[in-house]
């Protein structure tokens, strides 16, 4: 396929629309907002560094025979393993991480305190909050990253704006569709990722149609669907300023939630 240039027919849009007053605003975050993901940033670095560390204690764990998973991190599970017979380098590198791991712990725990206050102090954090799966930072991540919601007109923009739409590749009239974009926010991505998994249990509305798709596609592909039916959802409490319950009912109506949304602006 020949690639084109069209530099001088976007430059002739893009006078066209700035000439006729159409071009469109660029929305810029605060100065807090931009302070506020930092925050966020900073904890999800940290948080994974400690995931990697948990994970090589993990290995040495079970290169000893001993394989506890999640219990390894209980008071007994941590007894276990200090008392494990460990000579030479093994032990070495078992105090070690168990060091790091503190650190990592002493350093995260601040992170999470700011966090769930500002999540507390915000309005519309706290409005996401209500949705079931949603906790402070995923509540928090969200409306830093999204800002005015006005701006985008649908959900389906929003989806798109955070890398969970399917990647296109049409030709000759016939539609093909590949994994996700991955486009946007990475760090919110994974955040609405993680959440939508903790929603489907406990989420009726998000919970059946995960389970129907667990049926027929892959278990990754149902995760991604779930996480953006929840951005989307999160998008619309945005706009409308309506809580979960609520907003169940209305997001499947849209001239319902055009209304709200317009009522709210």
């Amino acid at each position: 396929m020949r690639q084109q240039k069209t530099d001088k027919r976007d430059a002739r849009h893009i006078l066209r629309l700035l000439r006729e007053g159409r071009f469109p605003r660029l929305w810029r975050p605060t100065a807090e907002q931009r302070d506020v993901r930092q925050l966020l940033i900073h904890r999800h670095k940290l948080v994974e560094m400690r995931t990697r560390v948990k994970n090589a204690v993990q290995h040495l764990a079970m290169n000893r025979g001993m394989q506890k998973k999640r219990q390894l991190w209980s008071a007994a599970g941590q007894k276990a393993f200090g008392e494990l017979a460990l000579a030479g380098w093994a032990g070495c590198r078992r105090q070690d991480l168990l060091e790091t791991l503190a650190y990592l712990d002493r350093k995260i725990e601040p992170l999470d305190r700011a966090a769930e206050e500002l999540s507390r102090r915000d309005e519309v954090a706290g409005l996401l909050r209500t949705q079931p799966g949603v906790g402070p930072i995923t509540a928090l991540a969200f409306a830093v990253t999204i800002g005015e919601a006005s701006r985008f007109q649908r959900g389906k923009q929003v989806a798109s704006y955070v890398g969970l739409i399917p990647r296109e590749h049409s030709s000759g009239g016939k539609q093909r569709l590949g994994g996700i974009s991955k486009q946007g926010n990475r760090f919110l991505r994974q955040l609405l990722v993680e959440a939508a998994q903790s929603a489907v249990r406990c989420d009726e509305s998000l919970r059946r149609p995960y389970l129907h798709r667990c049926h027929s596609k892959p278990k990754g592909v149902a995760k991604v669907a779930a996480a953006r039916k929840l951005a989307v959802r999160l998008y619309w409490m945005m706009r409308t300023r309506i809580a979960y319950p609520e907003i169940v009912h209305i997001e499947s109506n849209p001239r319902v939630a055009r209304d709200r949304s317009a009522a709210a602006d």
